[in-house]
């Protein structure tokens, strides 16, 4: 399909919106929902080494690539998603079926041992199980989900992952009382997902919407907000979506600078993305900010890093 039939296949306000903020390159957003993307996972290394979780898919029959800028993460070819439910991987919690993108902002948060870290709006539990892992066990995690379904699905993915000690609290993040306060916190917010869209979804226009794109702005605004109170001064905030809409993201980020630098100094840490050649890239607005591209491997992302000094 060309961008042009793939954007009447989406709704009214949405190819403009793209157009407006990324020029030429909106046709490679629109090609890119047009994509079927494989399964990829990542392997639990609390419970099993990125070289078991290697053995086993090949003794099970599965083809698979492995990501070069991420030792732990795989593509699967050519086997059902289905077939992968089967698995001993699965149902032993060795392994965590999770985008690629979304395996991303973890890998910038500079988790260290000992350090305070929220996953503010953790469910179902896949940042929150790829912190645990790569910290360890040696971070001190609090997970945050305020709805009840969602928040039991946490649980059960934490238990089987093997994340122990992990601190759920089922509440808003927004109203997280102001003497908390963590070294690392990871805002992974509720957004529209127009960087996950399916163009071919028949129920597309039930799932995307101009309502639903402004009722995710007002929630962003809030509990960014939020986050920027209760990250330590020294610590660093990690902001993303899986949107590409500029007004969920980089306009976000921005009001929300400008708000709390009445209450504090923060600045915005440009990724470093060496070793990450080959990530699909759109031009942001907002200095120091990453948004991916939709592409047949990614989903649209959007990643920004804040460092708050005092």
């Amino acid at each position: 399909m060309t961008p042009e039939e793939i954007a009447n296949l989406l709704p009214a306000f949405f190819a403009p919106e793209l157009r407006a903020t990324y020029g030429d390159d909106a046709s490679r957003v629109l090609e890119g929902l047009a994509q079927q993307r494989p399964t990829t996972l990542r392997a639990n290394t609390l419970h099993a080494t990125r070289q078991e979780v290697a053995d086993q898919l090949t003794a099970e029959g599965f083809r698979f690539q492995q990501v070069p800028w991420y030792a732990d993460a795989f593509i699967l070819e050519e086997n059902p998603r289905s077939s992968l439910w089967d698995s001993t991987l699965i149902k032993e919690g060795n392994v965590y079926v999770q985008s690629l993108s979304s395996m991303l902002p973890v890998l910038f948060m500079d988790l260290k041992p000992g350090l305070d870290v929220l996953d503010m709006c953790a469910a179902p539990g896949g940042k929150t199980t790829q912190i645990a892992a790569l910290g360890a066990g040696q971070l001190h995690l609090t997970a945050c989900e305020q709805n009840p379904v969602r928040a039991d699905k946490l649980d059960f993915n934490l238990r089987k992952q093997g994340a122990a000690n992990v601190m759920v609290m089922r509440q808003d993040a927004r109203k997280l009382d102001s003497f908390f306060s963590f070294d690392r916190v990871l805002l992974d917010a509720p957004c529209s997902g127009s960087g996950t869209l399916s163009a071919t979804d028949p129920k597309l226009a039930k799932r995307f919407s101009e309502a639903l794109v402004k009722d995710s702005c007002k929630k962003q605004a809030a509990l960014l907000q939020k986050a920027l109170e209760i990250v330590k001064p020294g610590g660093i905030l990690l902001y993303s979506t899986c949107s590409v809409l500029k007004r969920e993201n980089e306009e976000i980020v921005a009001a929300a600078l400008k708000q709390a630098a009445k209450k504090g100094s923060y600045k915005i840490e440009a990724l470093d993305l060496s070793g990450f050649e080959g990530l699909p890239l759109l031009p942001s607005t907002l200095e120091g900010a990453v948004t991916v591209c939709p592409t047949a491997l990614f989903e649209g992302f959007f990643m920004c890093r804040i460092r708050r000094y005092a």
